[in-house]
């Protein structure tokens, strides 16, 4: 089933909220979210953030 309706409106706010430099808090706030983890799923659309955070792979890049 595709989302639609206010979910793609949140969804979408989230996302921009998120590349516009957003806390995960802050978009949990806006979104009135009661726990972190309903918040963390936007985490995976920072990429460029994740990237920050993730260790490089052994053997790659030497």
């Amino acid at each position: 089933m595709k989302h639609k309706g206010t979910h793609i409106i949140r969804h979408s706010l989230a996302t921009n909220l998120l590349q516009a430099g957003g806390s995960l808090s802050d978009i949990g706030q806006v979104l009135r979210h009661k726990s972190h983890d309903t918040t963390r799923i936007y985490a995976k659309m920072d990429i460029d953030g994740l990237r920050t955070l993730a260790m490089p792979w052994l053997g790659v890049g030497q």
